[in-house]
Parts: C-alpha cells; sequence; structure tokens
C-alpha cells in the first residue's frame, strides 16, 4: 500500500507488517525516516516535523539520514549517485515532480540534462528499489557510480552484527556473523559475474535468533560486478549503499537521449528472527521473482560425474535406461557431447554435436529419453570460448581483451565479449537452430571463468563492458525463453558462482555448488537458505566415496537426505551402481516425488544448524509437515537430542504415514520430536500429517 501526505512530500509504502517511509524537505534534501513495524501516515508525518538531531563541527546534519546521497555539496559519506560532464563533477539536483503507476512510487530529481528517478515498490513486506538516469541534455554524462539504493538503518543501543555469505569454489554460501564495527564493510565481485566468494545479500540485527527479533536484509538482484558496503557511521548510524560494478572507475557513458536503469536492490525488515526473514525472502522469490515458481521441478540426472568427456549416444542411452527406471524424470548429457570437445582444451563456441559421437545430431537421444519417459536437458557454456575452436579462428576479436597485452587463459579458454551486438547475434542463432534440432527441455547454462583480460580494443568508452556484457546475457536469455517457452534453465558457473535475484528472474533453478559430497553440502544448503528456496536448490547424490573432493565415504541414505533438502538430481555413475543401489535409489526418487510439494514450496524452518552434530531442517505447507534430520557424529555415546518443531497447530495431532504413530502439536512444538539416529552420518526423512 502507498500513501501520500497532502503537501505530496512524505511518503509512506507499507506491506503486511512492516512499513517504509521518505520525506522531502523544504530545500529539496530527501530524507528517510522510517524502516520496520507498520506505521500510519500520520506517524510518519509526525516523524518529518521532528528537528534534525544536533551535529558536531566536521560532521554534516544528512549523513546518515539521507535517502539516496549523491556526491557534492555539504556530504562525506559514501556517495550511491557519482557523475562527470566535460566540465564538472558530481551532483546538485533538485526535485521535479513525484508520480505512480500501480503500487510503484517515483521520485523525479534533476540536475541540469540529467534526470534521476528514484524507484519504490513494496512486495508483501520486500521494498523493491533502483534507480533510472536518463541524460536529456546535449553533452555526455559518464556515469562513475550508480547505486541502486541506500538503506538506512535506525539509532539502537546495542550494537550491530553483520551476517553474509562468503566462500570459493566448492565451499559457496557459508554463513557468518560478525559484530559491525566503526567504518566499512565492504564485500562484492570485481569479477565480472556474481562470484563464488559473496551472495550479494548482507542481514543485520542486535540480538535476533533464528525464532525472534529484529531482521534487517538487502540483496542486490545483479549478475555482474557488484559493491554492497556497510558503514557505521561516526555517530553510530549504520546505512548499506549497494549496486553495479565494484568500483568507481565507471560504469558507463550517457550520450545525449540515453539511459541507464540499475539493477533492483530489495530491502524487507522482519521481527520474527532469521527464519520468518528467510521464510519472507523465499515467499517473495516465488510470488514474484522466479519464472513459473509454482510448478515442481523435476528429479534429473546428469551425466558428468559419470562420464567427464568421454561420451557416446549408446552410453547415454544406457544411463538413460538405468535413471528411468529409478524414477528419473529429466536426463542431461553434460559437457562433451558438441564440436571437437573431447577435452577441455577445444571445441567451446562450435555449438554443434560432434559427428562422431552424435551421427544424426542430438535428436535420436532426445526422442530416445522422451521414449523412455523422461526430459530432455543439455549442457552449453555460451559466453566461452576454446582458442582451439573453428569460432575463434574465425573471429579472434570477439573474445574479451586488451589490446598489446597476453590474453589470459583458464581452464583452457577465453571469454566471448557478449556487449557485442554481432556476438549476441551469433548466440542466438546457435542456441535458437540448437534447440530447435532436438526435443530438448533443459538447458544447463554455465560460466567457468571469471573476467581479466576485460578490454574492448576499438570501442570509444571500454568500460561499459562490464554492464552490457550482463545486459546482453540477461537480453539473450529472454530471447530464448520467449522463443522456446517450455525450456528450463539453470545457472551455473563451476557451481554457484552466479546465484542473484537478477538471474533467478530469469531461470528455473541454481547449481549450488560443484560440492557435491552429502556432509559438505549441510552447511552449503544452510547459508544459501538463508536468503533464496528450497525450489531453486539443485542438489545432487553421486558415487561413494566421492570421487570430485575428498573420497569421503557415505550411505546412500546420507547423500539422498542431504540432496532431497532442495531440488533433487543424481549424478553418480549409474552404470556401476549395483541393483541393490539402483533398487535403494527408486524408494529414495519415491520418497521425494511425495514430499516434492513441501520441499519446493514450503515454508522452511531450520530447526538445528550443521555444527558437528544433529541438524535438520522442517518444511510445512497447510497441514503436511516433513522434517530432513542429518547426525554428522555421536560423540561419547550421548543420547541424540529430540528436534522441536516448528509451524504447526499446537491444538492438532500429528500422524506419520510410515508408522502410523500419532504426536500431539503442542508436545512436538515444545519437547520435541525423536528422530532415531545414531552413529556416524545417519540421516531421516519423517513426515507428518495433521488429523
Amino acid at each position: 500500500m502507498l500513501e501520500i501526505a497532502e503537501n505530496g512530500r512524505t511518503w509512506i509504502l507499507s506491506g503486511p507488517a512492516s512499513s517504509y517511509a521518505l520525506h522531502l524537505t523544504a530545500e529539496d534534501e530527501l530524507l528517510h525516516l522510517h524502516w520496520g513495524p507498520r506505521i500510519a501516515l500520520a506517524d510518519a508525518e509526525a516523524l518529518a516535523v521532528r528537528p534534525l538531531p544536533e551535529y558536531w563541527p566536521f560532521e554534516s546534519p544528512l549523513d546518515g539520514r539521507e535517502e539516496y546521497p549523491v556526491e557534492g555539496g555539504p556530504r562525506f559519506t559514501r556517495p550511491a549517485l557519482s557523475v562527470r560532464t566535460e566540465v564538472r563533477r558530481g551532483t546538485e539536483w533538485s526535485f521535479e515532480a513525484y508520480d505512480t503507476e500501480g503500487d510503484e512510487l517515483r521520485l523525479r530529481f534533476r540536475d541540469d540534462g540529467l534526470t534521476i528517478t528514484l524507484h519504490y515498490r513494496m512486495r508483501d513486506d520486500i521494498l523493491e528499489r533502483w534507480v533510472t538516469l536518463d541524460n536529456q541534455g546535449q553533452d555526455p554524462v559518464e556515469l562513475l557510480r550508480a547505486d541502486s539504493a541506500t538503506w538506512t538503518l535506525p539509532d539502537r543501543e546495542d550494537g550491530w552484527r553483520l551476517s553474509q555469505l562468503h566462500g570459493r569454489w566448492a565451499a559457496e554460501s557459508l554463513l557468518t556473523r560478525t559484530p559491525l564495527t566503526y567504518g566499512e564493510k565492504v564485500i562484492g565481485s570485481r569479477r565480472g559475474h556474481t562470484g563464488h566468494q559473496h551472495l550479494p545479500w548482507v542481514a543485520l540485527d542486535t540480538d535476533a535468533t533464528e525464532e525472534r527479533g529484529e531482521v534487517y536484509g538487502v540483496a542486490l538482484g545483479w549478475s555482474g560486478s557488484w559493491r554492497i558496503a556497510v558503514a557505521q557511521l561516526p555517530d553510530a548510524r549504520v546505512q548499506i549503499t549497494g549496486g553495479a560494478g565494484y568500483d568507481d572507475s565507471g560504469l558507463l557513458r550517457l550520450a545525449a537521449g540515453e539511459s541507464f536503469t540499475t539493477p533492483v536492490f530489495a530491502g524487507l525488515w522482519s521481527d520474527g528472527g532469521f527464519g520468518a526473514a528467510s521464510r519472507a525472502w523465499h515467499a517473495y522469490q516465488r510470488a514474484y521473482v522466479i519464472p513459473d515458481a509454482d510448478q515442481d521441478r523435476p528429479v534429473l540426472f546428469n551425466s558428468w560425474e559419470a562420464t567427464n568427456f568421454d561420451i557416446s549416444e549408446e552410453q547415454q542411452r544406457t544411463l538413460a535406461r538405468r535413471a528411468a527406471a529409478m524414477g528419473v524424470e529429466l536426463f542431461v548429457v553434460d559437457d562433451g557431447w558438441f564440436g571437437a570437445r573431447t577435452s577441455d582444451r577445444a571445441g567451446l563456441g562450435d555449438w554443434a554435436p560432434n559427428p562422431d559421437r552424435f551421427p544424426s545430431g542430438l535428436k535420436p537421444l532426445g526422442d530416445y529419453v522422451r521414449e523412455l519417459g523422461m526430459q530432455f536437458g543439455i549442457w552449453v557454456e555460451p559466453e566461452m570460448i576454446n582458442p582451439d575452436s573453428e569460432l575463434y579462428r574465425a573471429h579472434p576479436d570477439w573474445v574479451q581483451y586488451q589490446a598489446g597485452r597476453k590474453r589470459t587463459e583458464f581452464r583452457n579458454q577465453l571469454i566471448l565479449n557478449l556487449a557485442r551486438e554481432d556476438v549476441q547475434e551469433y548466440l542466438w542463432e546457435q542456441l535458437d537452430t540448437l534447440l530447435s534440432s532436438a526435443p530438448i527441455d533443459y538447458v544447463k547454462w554455465d560460466f567457468n571463468r571469471c573476467f581479466t583480460d576485460a578490454g574492448w580494443p576499438g570501442e570509444p568508452y571500454p568500460q561499459r563492458l562490464w554492464v552490457d556484457h550482463v545486459r546482453g546475457f540477461y537480453a539473450l536469455l529472454d530471447r530464448l525463453r520467449e522463443a522456446h517457452p517450455g525450456v528450463a534453465f539453470e545457472s551455473c558457473s563451476g557451481g554457484g558462482g552466479r546465484i542473484d535475484l537478477g538471474v533467478l528472474s530469469r531461470t528455473d533453478q541454481v547449481w549450488t555448488s560443484d560440492n557435491t559430497d552429502p556432509l559438505d553440502r549441510l552447511a552449503i544448503q544452510d547459508g544459501f537458505s538463508q536468503i533464496h528456496p528450497a525450489r531453486v536448490m539443485a542438489a545432487w547424490v553421486t558415487d561413494s566415496p566421492n570421487t570430485q573432493l575428498n573420497g569421503r565415504v557415505s550411505s546412500l541414505r546420507f547423500r539422498f537426505v542431504s540432496a532431497m533438502a532442495g531440488v533433487l538430481g543424481v549424478g553418480g555413475d549409474l552404470a556401476e551402481w549395483t541393483e541393490e543401489e539402483l533398487a535403494e535409489a527408486g524408494r529414495w526418487v519415491k520418497l521425494y516425488k511425495e514430499i516434492r510439494p513441501l520441499v519446493q514450496h514450503g515454508d522452511l524452518y531450520r530447526l538445528r544448524p550443521p555444527r558437528g552434530g544433529l541438524s535438520a531442517v522442517q518444511y510445512v505447507r497447510g497441514g503436511e509437515t516433513v522434517v530432513l534430520a542429518w547426525l554428522q557424529a555421536q560423540k561419547y555415546g550421548e543420547p541424540v537430542p529430540s528436534l522441536r518443531l516448528r509451524g504447526l497447530d499446537p491444538t492438532a495431532s500429528y500422524e506419520c504415514p510410515e508408522t502410523g504413530e500419532v504426536h500431539r502439536g503442542v508436545i512436538l512444538l515444545h519437547h520435541g520430536l525423536r528422530t532415531g539416529l545414531r552413529g556416524d552420518l545417519d540421516a531421516t526423512v519423517i513426515r507428518l500429517r495433521r488429523i
């Protein structure tokens, strides 16, 4: 709900439980008023007339209170907007007008020929913010920095604590919480993609737990380089500023008539602890971000760990038969099906089936997979190119490179400059032809290399490559989805290197991590769940011992229950699985399909975090609930503690369909449920239905 004061200078946006208010002073200073529990317009107007606190010499009364601080004037905080022209730098804006469209509020300011529009839209209790910059003058304007929003937290007597997700390849989305100290904490990516090192999300609290307390959270929807800066100012006030680009070296140059719209920077306030904040983020993404989020994601099999590059059509048919017998619903051929791709040294860029491996293309295999009752999928990495490829030999100038410098190769590959329209058109033709040539239902879109030599020789403003590559990637995905509406897409970047609200608005799921070890995955999935829902979290069951990373031995039970916390997949070498293993796997797949509506669409409760002993998650949807529990190790013979459940009706009774045992809701909530786990690396699934 959007409310506006009669004088048109105070605005308040409200969701079911929260409000956000801002005010324009007589001097055209846009001040932040409130972000927190729901208030009325009269309350916001009362805040608007309160005088600003006294300030000290050498400080600014605006710092820590402005809604969107710009560079220039009496300001010392980090600016959200920094621009320059040939004659001046900075912004001295004046308010022009506001307007609304549906539930969106737009505040328009002007500085000479540059129009700056701040956008606000409340989605339930998630506030979306973004900015449009429109050059209506005659001279070009260089955007050094154009952040999507600055968020201001209220004064609190207790110190703030910062939550973030950090990591690296094979160890993404690890949660850490640390006290916020004076100065700035900056996270981000200078790698050209979202990155494995940080997810673009932070949360702040003073004393919250999983179940209670105030939590503020923000998340950026951008799949390129980005930056979020959390600052505790000299007067202890806290502001969060974030947007596209890592530094201030320049985003774009806007010629006369050109405009730039920043990515969405979304924020929420919750008083239900970290658990309620996560559930709000999940509901928001399922309702407003993820395409076709109401549809179940199928159980898939991916051939990579079974075959690597040594693939053939007959071999894939053998795997497909075993996968279908197990109950798999989507069969995916990974790397190695195209061009001269017999290793990672060649073939990227040549998106036609290898004639030796697939003499008649992919259609015969796709038809066979369909006849087995499964959907058919493939792996691609369109933004990359091997120097040993027909495409590179024809167009060496299509890659990112600095003139006169060595072209750095990672994984024997370079990056195509997707900011170029001719590259975008080539990839469109290749991928459109590919998706039209066979019954393809799913595309795993990979990105296995960070930007290094991000140059564009001959382009007068080569810095725009960083932004326009991402916009080209988005445009290509959008065009393919429109032309092939039945095809689902998964975002992958060497695991979890491209996961954010921007890519999630265009893909159906994401590859969480290349680390498929079921024990490691518990912490990765716990961190991932702080912001993103299980509906998009792909998780695989692979071989034991784990061949990719650590050689850990684990039971099929533990591997399946770990992967069932998200979108279940299987990635082991089924040709080597015994008949007993295949039969057991079939039973787990059948069980997952039964609990899938709860996992993929239900409310998540993190009952115990994965810290070495017992950990568990619970999903609730309507009168049904399911608990997934894991015991890493039982120490000193101590009994395994009971799990206190959440989200249940204390006055109701719940029955376990497997055992027929009946539990009273109030007892499950306050005294807990016994899991029966013991020993090392044990796991279980417990279902309950309200009766």
